[in-house]
C-alpha cells in the first residue's frame, strides 16, 4: 500500500513540473519572438523611412520620423499574435545621423494557481544605427 502511494505522489510531482515547464516556455518564447520581431521591424523601417531627395542632394543618409512610426506600427501589428497585449514607446527617434531607440512591453497571461494570479511584464528596448558605406 506504501509503495502505491509514492507512484501517485510521483505522478502529482510529474504533472506539476510539466505544468510549470509550459508556463515557464511560453513566457520565454513570447519574449525571444517580441526581441526579434522589433529588431527586424525597426531596421526595414528605417529603409522604409530613407529620405532619397536628401540623400541624392547632401550624399548623407536621413530618415522621416513620422513614415518610420508609421511604419514600424503597421509592420509590427502585422507581425505579433494577438495573445499579449503591447505597448510601444518611441524614446529617441534621430533623423540624421538616423538612430532610433524603441521599447517594446509586453505582458502575458494571467495564470492562475490556486489562489494566486500571476502575469510577466517584459520589456524589449530594441536600438538601431543606419550607417552607409562611405565608397569615395
Amino acid at each position: 500500500m506504501k509503495e502505491s502511494y509514492w507512484g501517485y505522489w510521483l505522478i502529482v510531482l510529474g504533472i506539476f513540473v510539466v505544468v510549470i515547464l509550459l508556463l515557464v516556455r511560453n513566457v520565454t518564447s513570447n519574449n525571444t519572438e517580441d526581441y526579434y520581431n522589433g529588431k527586424e521591424i525597426a531596421e526595414q523601417s528605417m529603409v522604409d523611412a530613407i529620405d532619397y531627395g536628401y540623400f541624392r542632394y547632401f550624399g548623407e543618409l536621413r530618415i522621416n520620423k513620422e513614415k518610420f512610426m508609421e511604419s514600424f506600427l503597421r509592420r509590427f501589428v502585422d507581425a505579433v499574435n494577438g495573445s499579449n497585449d503591447y505597448e510601444i514607446t518611441f524614446t529617441a527617434i534621430y533623423e540624421a545621423p538616423p538612430k532610433v531607440s524603441v521599447e517594446i512591453q509586453s505582458s502575458t497571461d494571467t495564470y492562475v494557481v490556486g489562489t494566486d494570479s500571476t502575469s510577466f511584464d517584459l520589456v524589449n528596448r530594441v536600438n538601431y544605427i543606419l550607417e552607409q558605406n562611405s565608397n569615395s
